[in-house]
């Protein structure tokens, strides 16, 4: 159970795991303290009142994006010093989890306010676990970079890297974007997860090359996660 707040100074704040598509993707302890929290702050406001209408809940919502003024974090700050429990949700997924959410969370915790996190989904997890690659270690890069030069020095960095690669992607980007990677990381085992938990999931696996002629004339929409296998171990012979 949480600490009780009558028992700490400042009020609490919760980054609270929301369905990365699926409304029953929630638990409900994430319910509860949506229901008990003073004010819900929202990377997309219009997403979080769909489930808050599903499952009846009338806590207030206000924005918390990328671009939120530096006032309004100071402004939520202040309420979680007057003892408000704020729950912070992300548009979808894990809050600060390549998510501007982490602003707020590292200025809270500057601040000796109580963070609490409220587990749930996270599409790098849900992407990686039914993936087929070694799950052990992980890298997670986040968003790839749009540009074509960054995106390039991005998968050079990784080059080497031995553990399983994990990015997100836009559609429109995808096809290029295997191609750098098959070019620069050479022809590994790859799996593309698309809409995971919605009507249209499905996982795209193979080799990049295979990937690529599979995906060449079709027109790809939703959300993607990318996993990469890592480097395989050089093969060294040995003296007879």
């Amino acid at each position: 159970m949480e600490q009780n707040p009558s028992d700490v100074t400042h009020g609490i704040l919760y980054l609270v795991s929301t369905p990365i598509g699926n409304l029953e993707d929630i638990t409900l302890r994430a319910l509860r303290v949506l229901k008990e929290a003073d004010l819900i702050a929202a990377e997309d406001t219009r997403r979080i009142k769909k489930l808050l209408y599903h499952y009846q809940i009338k806590t207030p919502v206000t924005s918390y994006f990328e671009h939120t003024t530096f006032r309004k974090t100071q402004s939520f700050i202040a309420q979680l010093k007057m003892g408000k429990k704020i729950a912070l949700v992300s548009e979808a997924g894990t809050p600060s989890i390549s998510d501007p959410g982490y602003k707020l969370t590292t200025l809270a915790i500057e601040n000796q306010i109580k963070v609490i996190p409220i587990p749930g989904v996270a599409a790098l997890i849900a992407a990686l676990s039914a993936s087929g690659l070694p799950t052990h270690s992980m890298v997670f890069e986040g968003f790839i970079p749009r540009t074509s030069g960054k995106r390039r020095n991005l998968f050079l960095s990784l080059k080497d890297q031995g553990r399983t690669l994990i990015f997100y992607e836009s559609p429109r980007r995808l096809l290029s974007t295997l191609k750098d990677l098959l070019e620069i990381l050479g022809d590994r085992k790859i799996v593309i997860a698309r809409e995971m938990t919605k009507m249209f999931e499905e996982m795209i696996r193979g080799k990049t090359s295979e990937v690529i002629t599979r995906l060449e004339n079709k027109a790809v929409r939703g959300e993607i996660t990318i996993v990469v296998s890592g480097k395989p171990p050089s093969s060294k012979g040995h003296l007879g």
